[in-house]
């Protein structure tokens, strides 16, 4: 019998596959283990840690109301965010070179400069513009504002934190938005579809696949933006806690603390990012299926 007849014959018996053995796998595992349990009995042990302070303060009261305000604070300023993003998206793609042109300045200013010192301008603007009024140019002026009652502190830094995130979230839509093929935004267009309706019934669905995880990644960097709040006395969670260090002097557990509580909230948005993901990646991951099925039955015997 020859060998291609062999072959033929053989085509049908079952393969029998021998698993390939990884011993530098293991081997990785076990120093991982190691330094793991190394770790774990550093901070069991070491009664520097105080333990118990941190399981004093983990569920106080003054700690959930600085953790609801730093979730209320990243939503809010991601809310701005992802709005305002949208909307400098579509003016930097716009074919008015004003338009676009003033995108690309404000996207150049909020990313060039440091989100610290613009959250500090807008906590302390009364020190530069103790009233804000409406009305003719060098002319007579119609209505005043205050700006400590029109503009309090917690509102100032979630704008802060919104304008900038704006310039961000303008880039991660762009992407997204040219991801999508320009057949069908031109077969959309013949049909005489307007560009508003073009953008929310066309091109966002689609580019949602691509601009859904590094918005996940922008929210949990938000998280921990807030921190940032501590400077301008907004009592959120790294404030609360740095409030309470201040006064008993052990910071490292009261730290602890705040940081168990970012990874906790982390770790539901990271859940959450993945199902997003999953969710609107379904019609990409079933058509790769499909194309992988079609090569395989190519490849099978006429």
């Amino acid at each position: 019998m020859s060998t291609i007849e062999q072959a033929e014959t053989d085509r049908g018996l079952p393969i029998k596959a021998v698993p390939v053995r990884h011993p530098g796998r293991w081997a990785a595992v076990a120093i991982l283990l190691l330094l793991a349990a190394m770790a774990a009995n550093s901070l069991i042990t070491n009664p520097k840690w105080l333990w118990h302070t941190f399981a004093k303060y983990v569920f106080t009261d003054a700690i959930f109301q600085g953790l609801l305000r730093t979730v209320w604070i990243t939503g809010a300023a991601m809310a701005i965010g992802i709005a305002l993003g949208i909307v400098l998206a579509v003016m930097r793609m716009s074919p008015n070179p004003v338009v676009k042109t003033v995108a690309w300045l404000y996207i150049w200013f909020f990313r060039g400069t440091p989100v610290l010192v613009q959250l500090v301008f807008w906590a302390y603007l009364a020190q530069l513009y103790r009233y804000l009024s409406l009305g003719i140019p060098f002319g007579p002026q119609f209505l005043f504002f205050d700006v400590n009652e029109l503009i309090p502190v917690i509102f100032a830094a979630v704008l802060a934190l919104g304008l900038n995130e704006a310039a961000y979230m303008a880039e991660i839509v762009r992407s997204g938005i040219l991801s999508v093929g320009k057949g069908q935004t031109e077969a959309a267009e013949a049909l005489g579809m307007r560009r508003t309706m073009l953008m929310r019934r066309i091109v966002l669905p689609q580019a949602m696949r691509i601009i859904v995880p590094p918005t996940g990644n922008e929210v949990i960097s938000m998280l921990k933006t807030t921190s940032l709040l501590a400077f301008v006395a907004v009592p959120e969670l790294f404030t609360t806690a740095q409030n309470i260090y201040n006064s008993n002097y052990q910071m490292i557990p009261l730290l602890m603390v705040a940081s168990m509580w970012y990874l906790v909230v982390t770790t539901i948005l990271s859940v959450g990012q993945f199902y997003l993901e999953r969710h609107f990646g379904r019609g990409v991951a079933g058509s790769r299926q499909q194309r992988a099925k079609r090569r395989l039955a190519t490849m099978g015997p006429a």
